[in-house]
């Protein structure tokens, strides 16, 4: 068994594309030798800016011989069938084996040496080698023919156990010889096998394993602010990015004048990350200190003070303008910066972010008003809805996007605005993904599910949902992020209510025709899976506007439903909870399906749904519709469709309807006073009514009044179940 090294050496490949640049590299390898059957085992790939190296393990001498079957047409087939198997396979008609009438090419192939298979796989690599960016270089560029990699591509080495791979691509042939750092040991080096080479590198300071690079600048950066009497502020994300950058990393401790500090943290810790690559350091206290961390390529003999040096002269200018930015905004009031909005087009059916600001704001206010978002001044919720978008002007934003809203928390803290409205100024965007902190403070909450909740109903107003895999104004993101703030907070929310006030405010301010305005009227809530018709009669909404108010109650439903599944809430549960329809106050719905999924989870949950399918196989053979509750917050029963008293009634008949007459109002009382818990045991107390009533007694019985009596014990007994959770829809 052999090993196998081969190294594609380039000018430097950006520090963004060496993760997924080695993952395709061993990707096309396994898949060149599994195409000549031969097993790709245990593969080391490693990157640098300068070079891709792949050492593929035990790799023997040989392919082994293989016998390939093909299945052809049938003997009986036409001959023009027959023929082109003929020529797919290139064999003759008395090579073929006849097995029941099918044609049948049996075609054995030789083994072949392993360094002949790496020979021909190399350029197919190569030339199928996928980078987000490629370019062609050299007097064959012109052609569309020629060969295209992430920078021009100057040398590849294969060896396979200590043997050339002789290949060639684009001109450049393999050997022996590479290179090591640019300006320690810019001459060649020869290597020798798989085994001797990450060593023969490290000599000439190369350190070729990108993990032990990364190790390095994490290690070394740490222990140079250490040395400080400082702290690192973590960033494994710059650390990849430095091990890209760098073959012999050298982490280095500067620092930089005082005086910037007076800059927001987050400017200066952006400013140094994105623009220079470096690393920030706290103090003792905790708080960001005038420090920071670069990565140097070489080993200096001076220790680094020169490089320090350049570094902090850069990063001076460039704290210099950041400086100048948080000045110059702050010259300006933020009510002022935000009647620039007015210049920014939001959606060029939605108007401008100006107008999207006051549709924020109305809503924001209205959530405060309504006591929706308890202990929420309507007056600050305003305030801060109308300059949450505000420093999106500003100078600083225009430089750092990433800022928006965090700087005009800055801002409008430095105005001396409360600290309610500089807080939901800066965390309205919240929660950004999944992990992110979701506001609690009350008007935070309000300004930013205002914020998510006019997003949505404005681009689903104009007829712009995600469709698919596309979601181009995340509208998925803010579904989601608005169903986290309402359950962080325990949001007692109309969310129909609020929706309809949403679309007629996006109406209102899109570039709609006045045929398609409407005027909406506030209704009951329906969340679920409520009819167009039912929109229509309880919200007095046209056939229009009830489309585009389901459409948004729809979309909330399934993001819910996603939300829960990945929360570990089996998604029959909530199915069964949604199918009730009528229910759009998000807390009240969950805590229904909590407290169904711990039922079912019980002897006494299985068992009733057993009855429950029985009942209900019974009912629909009896061409009886299982009686659902009637839709609603409250739940309810269906009604009674037995009288209290029949003359032909069993014990065990009497025994179950006294049980029924006591759970239905139970379970009701109980789903309508928002105690779950409690309607549930109220529908396990019919367990054992239920299953006495089967074992006991003969539905089916000849006579048809008591026939007609046990099934209308059925179908109430189906109609108080429903009144809780649609059965139906659980499985088991």
């Amino acid at each position: 068994m052999t090993d196998f090294l081969l190294e594609l050496r380039s000018e430097e490949i950006p520090a963004r594309m060496q993760a997924g640049a080695r993952a395709e590299l061993e990707k096309l390898f396994r898949a060149q030798l599994s195409a000549a059957g031969l097993e790709a085992g245990d593969l080391t790939v490693w990157s640098t800016p300068r070079r891709l190296a792949l050492i593929a393990r035990d790799l023997p001498q040989a392919t082994a011989a293989v016998s390939e079957e093909l299945k052809g047409p049938r003997s009986s087939a036409p001959p023009q069938a027959l023929e082109g198997f003929l020529r797919k396979t290139g064999l003759t008609q008395d090579q073929l084996e006849d097995r029941d009438g099918v044609y049948f090419a049996v075609i054995d192939k030789p083994g072949r040496a392993t360094a002949e298979v790496l020979a021909e796989a190399i350029p197919a690599i190569v030339r199928a080698f996928a980078w987000p960016k490629s370019m062609r270089w050299g007097k064959d560029s012109a052609s569309s023919e020629s060969l295209r990699w992430v920078r021009p591509l100057s040398g590849i080495v294969a060896i396979f156990g200590e043997e050339l791979v002789p290949c060639e691509i684009g001109g450049i042939a393999s050997g022996f010889a590479t290179r090591g750092h640019r300006f320690h040991c810019p001459g060649e080096i020869t290597i020798g096998s798989a085994a001797d080479y990450a060593e023969k590198l490290r000599a000439c300071h190369v350190i070729v394993d990108h993990e032990e690079r990364q190790a390095i600048i994490r290690d070394g950066a740490a222990k140079a602010a250490a040395d400080a009497g400082l702290s690192l502020v973590e960033d494994e994300g710059l650390v990849i990015e430095n091990a890209g950058l760098t073959e012999w990393p050298v982490p280095l401790l500067g620092r930089f004048d005082e005086a910037f500090l007076e800059v927001p943290p987050e400017v200066i810790q952006l400013t140094a990350r994105v623009n220079q690559k470096y690393f920030v350091v706290n103090g003792a206290d905790g708080k960001l200190a005038n420090g920071f961390v670069c990565t140097a390529n070489i080993d200096a003999k001076d220790g680094g003070a020169e490089i320090v040096a350049g570094n902090r002269k850069v990063l001076a200018a460039r704290l210099s303008d950041a400086r100048f930015f948080w000045e110059q905004d702050r010259k300006t009031k933020l009510a002022d910066h935000a009647k620039k909005l007015d210049r920014i087009t939001f959606h060029e059916k939605l108007g401008t972010v100006a107008d999207k600001v006051e549709r924020v704001a109305k809503l924001a206010e209205w959530l405060a008003s309504e006591g929706i978002v308890p202990n929420c001044d309507p007056a600050l919720a305003r305030q801060a809805a109308e300059l949450a978008k505000a420093d999106l002007v500003t100078e600083m934003v225009g430089e750092f996007p990433e800022l928006q809203g965090l700087m005009g928390g800055y801002y409008a803290r430095a105005e001396g605005l409360p600290d309610a409205v500089a807080d939901a100024i800066r965390d309205h965007y919240k929660p950004v993904g999944q992990g992110d902190d979701v506001p609690t403070a009350p008007v935070t909450v309000a300004v930013a599910l205002a914020d998510k909740l006019d997003t949505l109903t404005s681009f689903f107003a104009i007829r712009l949902p995600p469709t698919g895999s596309k979601d181009p104004f995340a509208l998925r993101r803010a579904a989601l992020a608005s169903l986290s703030t309402i359950q962080s907070s325990n949001l007692r929310l109309p969310l129909t209510k609020l929706l309809s006030i949403a679309v007629r405010l996006a109406k209102e301010s899109s570039q709609v025709t006045a045929s398609n305005r409407h005027a909406l009227e506030s209704g009951a809530p329906v969340l679920g899976s409520p009819s167009l018709t039912v929109l229509v009669a309880r919200n007095g909404f046209d056939e229009e506007l009830a489309q585009e108010v389901w459409d948004v109650l729809d979309f909330f439903a399934d993001r819910l439903k996603v939300q829960q599944r990945e929360a570990g809430v089996r998604h029959d549960l909530i199915d069964a909870v949604f199918a009730l329809g009528g229910e759009d106050d998000l807390v009240r719905l969950l805590a229904r399906v909590k407290a169904l999924q711990a039922f079912m989870a019980t002897e006494d949950g299985a068992n009733l749904l057993a009855g429950y399918k029985r009942a209900a196989n019974i009912l629909k053979q009896a061409d009886i519709a299982v009686a659902p509750a009637e839709a609603g917050a409250g739940g309810g029963s269906a009604p009674t469709t037995t009288a209290p008293a029949f003359a032909g009634a069993t014990d065990v008949d009497r025994v179950l309807l006294a049980a029924l007459d006591a759970a239905e109002p139970a379970a009701a009382a109980a789903v309508t006073e928002e105690r779950f818990t409690d309607a549930m045991a109220a529908l396990a107390s019919l367990r054992a009514p239920i299953d006495a009533f089967f074992e006991g007694v003969m539905v089916n019985d000849p006579d048809e009044a008591v026939r007609a009596y046990r099934l209308g014990l059925l179908a109430r007994f189906t109609g108080a179940v429903h009144g809780v959770a649609d059965f139906s829809k659980i499985e088991g």
